[in-house]
């Protein structure tokens, strides 16, 4: 049905249909209209990744700094032809009735505010991992996207991997046996941020957008590019930053299991002093009463390989153990070992292609044919995912083990840890009880 006819079939149903309201409507050739919302390094990642999906047009680009904006509107205008449209408040991209979906490649903090307010304007949202900056905001989430009947996809793109999906449908089939146990690796190195002064803010800048939920501070650039992971009011430290891609991996191959009954996470920021406050290095257990555990390891100092994953880069995979045997899983592929001399049984390797195309193109796929359970990363899934790496995160910061009601979803007589299930938000940025 092309334009014409639709408008025509419209008519003769009585329905009067606006400019606004008509360009909601997506046939099954229409594109879908997409804002990439927050241009640092994963929103050039968003632009390339959603250029990349022939049923969607990057119509626009938005950033709370001016220069990141002028950045990404040349970009989009070479790999579209057309220049697109320029925002500077994400609320601007909600209030405008030609967008369909965006994406959310903020900081962190942003992240579960932007993809609300985006649910209740009546758009899709392909938010990036971690789904969230603490757990309260992850079922907020989930809430906004049933309510208002949204696509929101996380940006867990290792669910769309073809080897990934092979991988964990062998180990739910039996190759090794009852799992048992799943580890996440995250050996990433990370060199020492040092020591910046506070100092103006720059001009074209929106230092109080940018920080919005957390609280106002000073502009520093630490807190600024990128190295805002390792700060508590904006990121989650590498185990929610990294690290929250092998966590979601690790989940799905021993079933998708959800909260556990207790975790303990220890560790620290060993060897620099500098500004960063999240660890270096952690370690977290997951005890699922007794019959399974996940295992997270984070190591951002000089490290070596561990399990048969790949080191190149630093060691960034899962190992799954069972009852026959275990498996290796990263990017690259994955490794079947049987028996008690760890045979080699099986040994495949990652196709090539881009796992964000794939993954958003999943996500536009949705959006289209307004089904959310055919989303490989559906919002549901992204927040269990973040939520473990919060609880890892909040038993390392109360420096004990907590043990947690996976029913109520929180912790057991535990006041002090209970209130770092959410945050106390700067007006007006913030996540509402009731979405």
């Amino acid at each position: 049905m092309n334009d014409q006819n639709r408008r025509e079939f419209f008519t003769r149903a009585g329905l009067t249909l606006t400019a606004a309201s008509y360009s909601r409507i997506l046939g099954a050739n229409d594109k879908v209209n997409h804002v990439v919302v927050g241009l640092g390094g994963r929103g050039q990642n968003h632009m390339d990744g959603f250029m990349g999906v022939k049923e969607c047009m990057v119509m626009g680009v938005c950033d709370v700094n001016q220069a990141a904006r002028e950045r990404a509107i040349v970009k989009v205008e070479k790999g579209t032809g057309q220049k697109p449209k320029e925002y500077s408040d994400m609320r601007k991209v909600f209030e405008d009735k030609s967008v369909d979906s965006v994406s959310m490649a903020t900081p962190n903090h942003w992240h579960a505010l932007g993809a609300i307010w985006a649910a209740q304007a009546g758009k899709d949202v392909y938010v990036e991992k971690p789904a969230s900056h603490n757990i309260f905001e992850g079922w907020k989430m989930i809430e906004a996207a049933r309510k208002y009947n949204r696509m929101m996809q996380v940006g867990s793109q290792g669910r769309s991997a073809k080897h990934k999906i092979r991988a964990v449908q062998l180990l739910n089939e039996g190759v090794i046996g009852e799992v048992y146990m799943a580890k996440g690796l995250c050996f990433k190195r990370r060199k020492s941020i040092g020591h910046k002064e506070n100092e103006p803010t720059p001009a074209g800048l929106n230092w109080d957008m940018f920080l919005g939920p957390a609280p106002m501070r000073p502009y520093n650039e630490l807190r600024f590019r990128y190295n805002w992971h390792w700060f508590w009011d904006t990121g989650n430290g590498d185990i929610g930053n990294q690290g929250v891609h092998q966590m979601d991996i690790a989940r799905w191959g021993m079933g998708n299991i959800g909260l556990p009954n207790s975790v303990v996470s220890t560790g620290g920021k060993y060897a620099y002093i500098d500004d960063q406050e999240t660890p270096n290095t952690q370690n977290a257990v997951f005890d699922y009463g007794g019959k399974k555990q996940l295992v997270f390891e984070v190591r951002g100092l000089v490290t070596g390989p561990e399990g048969n994953l790949n080191p190149r880069g630093g060691t960034i995979g899962n190992l799954f153990y069972g009852t026959d045997g275990w498996m290796a899983l990263d990017d690259a592929g994955f490794q079947v070992f049987k028996g008690e001399n760890s045979e080699k049984t099986m040994d495949e390797k990652a196709e090539r292609g881009d796992g964000n195309v794939l993954h958003m193109g999943n996500f536009i796929a949705a959006v289209k044919s307004r089904n959310y359970k055919s989303l490989n990363a559906e919002i549901e899934i992204g927040a269990m995912s973040a939520a473990l790496g919060n609880l890892a995160n909040i038993a390392y910061r109360m420096g004990r083990k907590l043990n947690v009601d996976p029913v109520k979803r929180q912790f057991i007589n535990d006041a002090e840890a209970n209130k770092m299930l959410t945050r106390d938000y700067r007006k007006p940025y913030v996540v509402p009880e009731k979405v």
